[in-house]
């Protein structure tokens, strides 16, 4: 597997939804129907810095050996991330089936912890 494409796909994902919910933590709130409060509109700019940094961090370790004992850490933070949001996404989508923007959020995340689960489990084989 070309993990240096998966890294990369997935920063960016990630770097995205930081920058989104950096700047447009209001329009999220609304979005989800949440009710904006100072609180909650830290609480969403707090996760767009974890968003952006966890980005970062997928970024800079692209061009690394993923998978096996190689960068086990941060494969493990992506296989953690992706499959505990994959998951939490998808009870949350079936229980509210006409919210698309869940479905929306729902496919990436399931895609990049199969993925993720697949470079964990595998031997790296370095890709020229």
């Amino acid at each position: 597997m070309n993990t240096k494409l998966l890294m990369a796909s997935s920063a960016v994902f990630l770097g995205a939804i930081g920058v989104l919910a950096s700047f447009f933590p209001q329009e999220i709130l609304a979005l989800t129907g949440i009710e904006e409060t100072r609180i909650s509109v830290l609480l969403i700019q707090m996760m767009a810095a974890l968003y952006m940094a966890f980005g970062m961090l997928n970024w800079m370790a692209k061009g690394n050996i993923m998978g096996g004992i190689y960068y086990r850490p941060v494969t493990m933070g992506n296989v953690i991330h992706f499959g505990v949001g994959g998951i939490a996404l998808i009870k949350a989508a079936l229980a509210m089936p006409a919210a698309t923007w869940l479905w929306v959020a729902t496919i990436p995340y399931s895609l990049f912890a199969v993925l993720y689960a697949k470079v964990f489990f595998t031997h790296p084989v370095k890709i020229e």
